[in-house]
């Protein structure tokens, strides 16, 4: 099944799947963190093998990197940060004029699961997520959030959509620095969309001297799709022992996005007097 934010039934959806069915639900799991938690009682109610499409975590970009995590070649993770500065043609995707929460909630809830797929969930977070002049029409397109890691791992998302400069200067990259190496995946996708550019990944290993570009085959689109895909179907079947954007998993990554909206609603501390 597939769903979008505009709609408000998934969970009669839901209920209408044979129990024990597979599902592949499209992100995001809900419109907030009520509609998720009803998703959940009812795959649990249905026993539903039922996983998430947050794909990004799947893309042969993120793969490698996390590859080279996992063989230590950058050491611990020590900094994490998303930085977006580009244009968006958000007039590609109307539906998203009827909603009241926009960039967070279809945008960088994909950076925020890949953030948890590495570093696990965050202790808390500051946020703030606002829309711009130039599309007053749609609910935010800029975003800034740092994810509380403790005292040794600074994470933050830095997110603009309405860059109007020309190429110059556009920006859309993940940088991952450990204490020892470091990789910059650059995520073409997003620049002139939906043409794009290609995907890149750069490797800075422990004991270098300088970056190294890897070559690989693939994109965000689609093959990041086919992770999620191939690892439901693979779990189904018995094949893979986990499913990593199970439902279960992806309810953390709602809580993460409900956090950052709690936070920009609060707002900011005032200067003391």
């Amino acid at each position: 099944m597939t769903w979008l934010p505009t709609i408000s039934n998934t969970g009669e959806i839901l209920k209408k799947i044979p129990v024990g069915s597979t599902v592949l639900i499209q992100k995001p799991m809900g419109e907030d963190f009520k509609d998720a938690k009803g998703i959940r009682s009812i795959c649990r109610r249905r026993k539903l093998k039922a996983a998430v499409n947050f794909q990004l975590r799947f893309s042969p970009m993120m793969m490698i990197v996390q590859d080279c995590i996992e063989q230590n070649v950058i050491g611990d993770i020590s900094d994490f940060e998303v930085h977006l500065n580009l244009l968006t043609p958000w007039e590609l995707f109307p539906f998203l004029k009827k909603m009241s929460r926009v960039e967070i909630a279809v945008h960088s809830i994909h950076y925020l699961d890949l953030i948890r797929s590495f570093l696990g969930n965050p202790s808390g977070v500051w946020a703030q997520t606002l829309g711009h002049p130039s599309s007053k029409e749609f609910g935010q397109t800029r975003t800034t959030a740092i994810l509380n890691y403790g005292p040794d791992i600074r994470c933050s998302l830095s997110i603009n959509h309405n860059y109007r400069k020309g190429p110059n200067f556009q920006s859309a990259q993940i940088r991952i620095d450990g204490i020892e190496g470091a990789a910059l995946i650059k995520l073409g996708l997003l620049l002139d969309y939906p043409k794009g550019e290609p995907d890149e990944v750069w490797i800075y290993p422990k004991g270098g001297s300088d970056w190294n570009k890897i070559d690989f085959e693939g994109g965000w689109f689609p093959d990041a799709f086919i992770g999620t895909m191939s690892n439901l179907q693979r779990f189904s079947s018995g094949e893979d022992k986990i499913l990593y954007t199970s439902v279960e998993d992806a309810f953390h990554t709602m809580s993460l996005v409900e956090s950052c909206y709690i936070s920009s609603k609060k707002g900011d501390t005032a200067l003391p007097k």
